[in-house]
């Protein structure tokens, strides 16, 4: 099978300023796709924001926004609150022209009274689930009707719109109310119509199928061009698989995953760099990951150990070496340079240092025989002699602390220093060899050796309790400083 090696090449700046295109034109296309998501739940907010806005800005009041956009969702005004707001419309014309105690002013109130009963009475707001928005409406009304006063809310509606109450509160700060009050709320609800399939109508293919065309042309052609850049680069499926994100753009379905193919898209296209943002997080998770990966590893490592010790595995290793095959990967005797460190270190550090305690202990324990004897006990009677004996314990302890210091030590640095000496050296090895068997032989005792596999696996146990004790206290910030310190150190 014939390998493949894709070198990396460097960006040239007009293939840069393409990448940000494309991946400007993704973001857009994703920043669509959250608005129709998001368009039917917060259709009020939107509305609202820009009912603000027509506030502020005199020719945007005039544009209805919801008719921009609801045709896409299958979303149509309401016939009956839309026809609410057209009567009130005709009232301000009325008053306008006739005054508010006209006739014609009267009738159009007449009509609004109706109207309200009707609202309340058949829940205009049940089909856009908008129940809350008619209970927001009634409890306004009734606040600025009767205030605290426990009343319905038809009789709310009935003494609003009345020539009486308009004419004695004043027209223009009720209107005035309403119109910030009330018809913001009336205007959010609608009617969305259902398809052939029963679900609500959604015609936002009709925008996003433009930006469909778009990437697919994009995607076969850069696959393309890939598969014929890199030699043993098959265009289908290998090409495409290295641009496997760029499907997510293809799919009609599931269109938030767009958000996917994005990131990646501004990342490729430094628009912006996320490379130091995707190393920091991944360093984090890393550094949270490792507390429990490492105890887990750990405890299964002494499980295992523990377990083979119980099943005297590791004795019959040790004791029983001789009868398999050694693999030797260095042409050194691990064990017997250890043996040999541990008696320099144990002849020719330790037994000094501690040489006063030794003389104690021996002074000790030579008085402590000494004074059970009876020459001893006569000795120290006769006049003159009485300090002799303990003259001659301390000459004793003296004698016996050196030899067993310097002595070995002497030996020891004797046969470490002698010249190379073919007799010495087989004499050695056969005081190895034989030490060897011989503490073999002993710790095959069945005695010994359960007692020792005994104590090895109540060790690891107490190990991993220890361990699973401290390792909840481990910081990972500490050991992401750590990690970080340490790449540093290596020009990482």
């Amino acid at each position: 099978m014939q390998s493949r090696h894709i070198t990396t090449r460097k960006v040239s700046p007009r293939s840069l300023w393409f990448d940000r295109l494309m991946a400007f034109l993704a973001l857009a296309n994703l920043g669509l796709v959250l608005f129709d998501l998001s368009y039917v739940p917060a259709r009020d907010l939107y509305l609202r924001g820009f009912w603000t806005l027509g506030r502020v800005y005199e020719p945007l009041k005039d544009v209805n926004f919801y008719r921009l956009y609801d045709p896409y969702k299958g979303i149509e005004p309401h016939r009956d609150t839309q026809q609410y707001l057209e009567t009130v419309d005709q009232l301000k014309e009325q008053v306008t022209s006739n005054g508010l105690d006209s006739p014609q002013a009267e009738t159009v109130l007449q009509r609004l009274r109706e109207l309200s009963g009707e609202m309340i009475d058949q829940n205009h707001f049940q089909i856009a689930e908008k129940t809350g928005t008619l209970e927001t409406i009634k409890n306004r009304m009734r606040r600025q009707v009767f205030g605290d006063k426990d009343a319905s809310s038809k009789d709310s509606f009935r003494t609003f719109w009345s020539q009486e109450y308009l004419t004695q509160k004043g027209w223009n700060s009720q209107i005035a109310f309403f119109d910030r009050q009330i018809e913001p709320l009336i205007a959010t609800n609608y009617y969305r119509s259902l398809g052939e399939n029963g679900k609500f109508i959604d015609r936002f293919w009709k925008i996003d199928r433009w930006f469909i065309g778009l990437f697919l042309i994009e995607f076969i052609a850069r696959t393309w061009w890939l598969s014929r850049r890199h030699t043993g680069l098959r265009w289908i499926p290998d090409a495409m698989l290295l641009r496997w994100y760029d499907i997510f753009l293809l799919l009609p379905f599931w269109r938030w995953l767009r958000v996917i193919p994005v990131i990646i898209r501004l990342n490729n296209a430094k628009f912006p760099d996320l490379e130091p943002l995707r190393t920091q997080l991944s360093r984090v998770f890393v550094a949270s990951f490792a507390e429990e990966l490492t105890e887990v590893v750990v405890i299964q490592a002494i499980d295992q150990l523990q377990g083979a010790v119980e099943r005297g595995e590791v004795a019959r290793s040790l004791l029983h070496s001789s009868q398999k095959r050694y693999i030797d990967i260095n042409n050194t005797n691990e064990i017997e340079v250890i043996a040999k460190r541990l008696l320099q270190v144990t002849l020719c550090k330790a037994l000094p240092e501690v040489q006063t305690d030794l003389e104690a202990l021996l002074r000790h324990n030579l008085e402590h025989t000494l004074n059970q004897l009876p020459v001893y006990q006569q000795l120290q009677r006769f006049p003159g002699l009485g300090h002799l004996p303990n003259q001659l314990t301390e000459q004793l302890v003296a004698q016996v602390s050196k030899l067993m210091t310097e002595m070995p030590q002497s030996a020891y640095t004797a046969i470490a220093n002698a010249p190379p000496d073919p007799i010495s050296a087989k004499l050695s090895d056969r005081l190895v060899e034989h030490f060897s068997e011989a503490l073999r032989s002993e710790l095959q005792q069945q005695h010994t050796l359960e007692e020792l596999q005994t104590l090895v696996s109540d060790l690891l146990e107490e190990i991993k309790i220890n361990y699973v004790k401290r390792t909840p206290e481990t910081d990972p910030q500490h050991i992401l400083q750590q990690t970080q310190q340490l790449r540093r150190l290596a020009g990482r």
